[in-house]
């Protein structure tokens, strides 16, 4: 079964950092576009960064510039997204798609979302 994987989310405190793996299982990356999307408590899901190998685009919500960084490793089949100076704001569950990728913006391909990581930073 093709699906993502994704981990490393937990408790931290504000300005505090934390790495999120999205580890793809029963396919590989190749040159997909991914993008990790999350969604707040009562909210609606919303992207947050992409990354577009062929195209040599990475994209990253307003919010989150100069924060977080993507990064893909291909011979590990698996997308990270490194998030340091966190705030209360980025308290959301944190999911990785298959992504259409562009320099304003990511949306997500496909219909399924996995089962996320929950970040939450608080004090």
């Amino acid at each position: 079964q093709s699906q993502f994987v994704e981990s490393g989310g937990g408790l931290v405190q504000p300005g505090g950092s934390l790495r999120l793996s999205c580890a793809a299982s029963g396919f590989t990356l190749d040159n997909r576009s991914i993008g990790w999307f999350h969604q707040a408590p009562g909210k609606e899901y919303d992207g947050v960064s992409c990354i577009n190998v062929r195209a040599g685009v990475t994209y990253y919500k307003d919010s989150v510039k100069g924060r977080f960084t993507i990064l893909r490793d291909n011979a590990k089949n698996t997308v990270y997204l490194q998030m340091n100076s966190l705030k209360p704001e980025d308290t959301a569950v944190y999911y990785c798609a298959t992504a259409h990728c562009w320099a304003r913006g990511t949306s997500k391909t496909g219909s399924n979302w996995g089962q996320g990581t929950q970040v939450t930073v608080s004090a």
